[in-house]
């Protein structure tokens, strides 16, 4: 039996997807809403866009969870790190993997407080706190503490920070590690420098976009950075 498969991790999840469903009507209009500011050149700030999201569930579908989940088994990542861990539902999916990997650390960011407090009890309720770390406040100033080798990166937070938050990271990022990047359709212009980092060969990737949802950058680290 796999950690997903686990009674308290199944409860978990199906409460969660359950609950996500009933937003289902205000997570469409607050997409459609980020496509037309960002059509009309309106981008909101980190700030606004935590106060939007604040009673939503930005998370991830079954199938991206579940791909997560297999992405982190074939890789044997036993170091995730997650920007934007919103009520911990793709974090329940990877720390499964890190517990089916023989342990290790998921270490998330969430600046909405009440967010972050849900996180950590689903997280718990799942059986899987000790496997977990949730940093509450930006994700540029919280991350910069994290020492050793990273095997896996998802970013499913606010867009503008993914580049600079991969920067931040790159040191940390072993060889063969993976990055994962979401809403790559839905936010494309903001992403652009993203995409094009990740499809410099100096920088030391291959990458290409997934057709997932609302698009999912898939990148491993193939060699150093010219940089280092």
């Amino acid at each position: 039996m796999t950690t997903l498969e686990r009674p308290e991790v199944r409860r978990v999840l199906e409460r969660l997807f359950d609950e996500r469903a009933a937003q289902r009507a205000r997570v469409l209009h607050h997409v459609a809403r980020s496509i037309l500011d960002r059509v009309l050149g309106r981008e909101p700030s980190l700030e606004d866009e935590v106060e939007r999201l604040s009673a939503h569930y930005a998370s991830v579908s079954r199938r991206q969870g579940r791909f997560l989940y297999m992405v982190a088994r074939s890789t044997r990542a036993r170091s995730i790190v997650e920007f934007g861990t919103s009520v911990g539902i793709s974090t329940t999916y990877l720390a499964s993997a890190v517990r089916d990997n023989g342990g290790g650390r998921v270490i998330g960011s969430e600046m909405n407080h009440d967010k972050l407090v849900t996180a950590r009890g689903n997280i718990t309720a799942a059986g899987l706190a000790d496997l977990v770390e949730i940093r509450e406040g930006n994700a540029l100033e919280t991350f910069v503490t994290i020492g050793g080798e990273i095997d896996l990166l998802f970013l499913d937070g606010y867009p503008p920070l993914y580049l600079p938050i991969l920067k931040l990271l790159l040191p940390r990022l072993r060889l063969g590690a993976v990055v994962i990047a979401d809403n790559i359709f839905t936010h494309r212009r903001l992403l652009r420098r993203y995409r094009q980092f990740l499809r410099d060969a100096s920088n030391g990737f291959q990458s290409e976009t997934l057709i997932m949802r609302y698009g999912v950058e898939y990148s491993v680290r193939v060699s150093p950075s010219v940089q280092g």
